[in-house]
């Protein structure tokens, strides 16, 4: 008997077929891995997950974790989505100075093809920040997103976010206020957005 159930399995192994798995176009269709299954149809929702680093070759960057789901396949190749990155502990600990503060802003926004994303950015002061100070800090980065987000599309928040020019950005206006050495979109995720109900408009 249990000969039998060894050999079910080995076949069943053998039955599985593996698919190359890319990131999106806007991410040069970079190879990050392989993936196995019995079939498509089960390949598509997996999320993958690689570094900035291993996608792009600039090792720098490898405190950035990236996910993609899968969402198509076309004979062994399966392509995917960005759904969402986070940056590493170690990398935001090293960020962190005494006599210092550390802003975070949670940045929930609606790009202009209807993704709905929500963003998590840090901002690092140079000097200890009162209370006051952390508000116009936290408005005026949540104000400056938001207003962006209506003419970005998926592929360009991403770029934006991989590129550093969102954080760029981010940083001239804030340095109006009070002086920052550094911010950081630390995290990112693109949140299902719910279908609309039959009839409404």
């Amino acid at each position: 008997m249990a000969k039998k159930l060894v050999g079910r399995r080995v076949e069943g192994w053998k039955a599985k077929s593996w698919f190359k798995v890319h990131v999106p176009e806007n991410l040069g269709k970079a190879y990050i891995g392989d993936t196995i299954a019995n079939d498509t149809e089960s390949v598509v929702g997996r999320i993958m997950q690689a570094t900035l680093g291993e996608i792009t070759n600039d090792y720098a960057k490898q405190h950035i974790k990236m996910r993609f789901k899968i969402s198509s396949v076309t004979g062994d190749a399966a392509y995917t989505e960005f759904v969402g990155h986070d940056v590493t502990r170690d990398y935001l600990r090293g960020l962190i100075k005494r006599r210092s503060t550390r802003v975070d802003c949670l940045v929930p926004i609606m790009t202009k093809d209807q993704k709905k994303v929500r963003l998590t950015i840090s901002c690092y002061t140079l000097a200890r920040a009162n209370v006051g100070q952390i508000h116009a800090i936290r408005n005026a980065i949540t104000a400056n997103v938001q207003a962006q987000a209506v003419a970005w599309d998926l592929n360009t928040l991403v770029t934006g976010i991989v590129t550093g020019e969102i954080s760029r950005d981010l940083f001239k206006v804030v340095k109006l206020l009070y002086p920052v050495r550094r911010i950081e979109i630390v995290k990112s995720k693109v949140e299902p957005v719910a279908a609309p109900e039959p009839g409404s408009k």
